[in-house]
């Protein structure tokens, strides 16, 4: 009977080196993949550390996280596109989201859609021109409470108004101040009518 040595165990090279871009930035990724041990169930994971590096996932990114987690790659791309804060296209340097959920809709959240596509010339799932803003709406945030409520820049806005949301997100990109208001008598200086 004979013993052979069994060959060396292969271990996997760093992700950057092997993918064609060279990109060093596919290293960051690689540390959340081994983090997690390459493991299936650490998609959304893998996917918010591959779009706060990248900025948004693209099909090169969604090909490679479907390659390194061994998943088909319709499977990824139905994660990333079923949940609002995964984005496939490059984001604008300000971000607002707004709720089109029921409590939302009925307190006049697509008069707001409305207000902000016609006031920075922008269509709802777009970026302006100039890559300022981009404009995104959801199915729900959770938030039905303080309905109509928007994030802007990652800051939960309730109560909004059209035009109060125009002027928060003018502020926001040009520093225009905005009109100042009384705070009312009947609902805490909220500006819309409980």
């Amino acid at each position: 009977m004979s013993v052979h040595p069994s060959p060396p165990s292969q271990t996997r090279q760093p992700a950057a080196a092997q993918h064609p871009s060279g990109d060093p930035r596919f290293g960051l990724i690689d540390r959340t993949l081994k983090r997690f041990s390459f493991q299936q169930d650490a998609l959304i994971e893998v996917l918010h550390t591959a779009q706060e590096t990248f900025g948004f996932l693209s099909d090169d990114l969604l090909i490679y996280v479907a390659h390194q987690l061994k998943l088909p790659l319709s499977w990824v791309y139905g994660v990333a596109t079923f949940y609002h804060f995964f984005t496939l296209t490059p984001q604008g340097q300000h971000n607002c989201i707004v709720c089109l959920g029921t409590a939302c809709y009925v307190k006049r959240a697509a008069e707001i859609v409305a207000a902000l596509e016609k006031q920075f010339q922008v269509s709802a799932g777009k970026t302006t021109a100039d890559g300022q803003l981009s404009l995104g709406t959801a199915r729900c945030l959770g938030s039905c409470g303080l309905a109509p409520v928007l994030v802007l820049d990652g800051e939960v806005l309730a109560r909004e108004t059209p035009q109060g949301t125009v002027d928060r997100v003018r502020q926001r990109l040009y520093g225009v101040a905005r009109p100042a208001e009384a705070p009312s008598a009947t609902n805490g200086g909220i500006h819309e009518p409980i």
